[in-house]
């Protein structure tokens, strides 16, 4: 007798996780109570399981969702502002004025609508955010039926969010708080980089998200002057002082890494934190290369995001994974 059952997909291919490089032909998934519980040859699930709602996609390749590990939802609405600038021009000079200009839970709510239409437009089905306002797009996730790690941002300065470091702090803890019963939306402290965040409120979220379980998420050494600025304010570079302060672990996830010395490859592995690659910004600030294969080679844990719009200009992550795979021939000298 066949097996009840909530969906079975009939696809043209499926491409599984496991096992890797395998594609399946004329395969189905079968889905009951919000789990797969087969994929099977479509004539055999056909014989296996009576499903309630059946779907033919007869010229499709049904494969996992995409997980976009870094991006900024909202700035889709700041897509464009400004072209052909290194990092700090461009965030010093168009994005932070435009940001004290808009920002506000409105602005929020239309970007990270927009966002999410456009991720899951191009497969996307979970993000990693980091912004301001993050119940705002927290909410929109939800709506929109995605998955979501809502980064609850930590500055040193005032924004349309919080006026200091303790009261983004006091902000991300009920944010967090709000959500965590939630089945889809999870939360992460997001101070957004070693340049815009001192000690004190980095040492408090090192204990809090100790103490929480939370990831710690933020841009580390995404360029050269970062590296300087560093070295000419604390003596040290960025990750090394993030070390001290009790934030580098399996918790941490460092977003872009392109300026990385051979001891600091070797650190982030056996911390066993996670790298954010995020090829199309980097590029279109001209901050440099992460060193992805040498990280992996290390047993680094990488993975690829997108950055925002802003900074893209798009969230497809099929483009971001073309970039990355020319990239690597290019930056490693090798065509595999």
């Amino acid at each position: 007798m066949a097996e009840p059952a909530d969906l079975t997909v009939n696809a043209r291919w499926v491409i599984p996780v496991e096992p890797a490089h395998t594609v399946l032909e004329r395969h189905s998934v079968v889905i009951r109570g919000g789990n797969i519980v087969a994929i099977a040859p479509t004539a055999e699930a056909s014989r296996q399981y009576r499903s309630t709602e059946t779907v033919s996609l007869d010229t499709h390749a049904l494969m996992p969702g995409f997980v976009n590990a870094h991006t900024h939802a909202a700035m889709t609405l700041f897509r464009g502002l400004a072209d052909d600038l290194p990092l700090m021009d461009w965030l010093q000079h168009h994005i932070w004025p435009a940001e004290g200009k808009w920002v506000g839970e409105e602005f929020v709510r239309a970007g990270s609508e927009l966002a999410a239409a456009e991720m899951i437009k191009s497969g996307t089905t979970c993000f990693n955010d980091m912004y301001f306002f993050a119940d705002v797009t927290a909410r929109a996730a939800e709506a929109a039926g995605l998955r979501a790690v809502v980064g609850l941002i930590v500055l040193d300065f005032p924004s349309a969010w919080a006026q200091n470091a303790d009261e983004y702090l006091h902000k991300c803890i009920r944010l967090h708080d709000e959500w965590r019963h939630s089945p889809n939306i999870r939360s992460a402290f997001a101070p957004h980089a070693p340049y815009t965040v001192s000690d004190g409120p980095l040492e408090k979220i090192s204990t809090y998200a100790e103490e929480l379980g939370l990831p710690v998420h933020m841009h580390v050494h995404e360029t050269a002057h970062e590296v300087d600025e560093s070295m000419a304010r604390y003596g040290m570079r960025p990750l090394e002082r993030l070390a001290r302060l009790g934030l580098l672990g399996p918790r941490f996830i460092a977003v872009h890494m392109t300026q990385m010395l051979p001891d600091e490859i070797t650190a982030i592995a056996q911390q066993n934190a996670s790298i954010v690659h995020c090829p199309a910004s980097n590029l279109k600030l001209a901050s440099g290369f992460c060193p992805v294969q040498k990280l992996m080679d290390a047993g680094a844990n990488v993975a690829l995001g997108t950055d925002g719009a802003a900074s893209n200009n798009n969230l497809d992550m099929l483009k971001e994974m073309q970039l990355a795979a020319l990239l690597a021939k290019g930056v490693h000298g090798t065509a595999t």
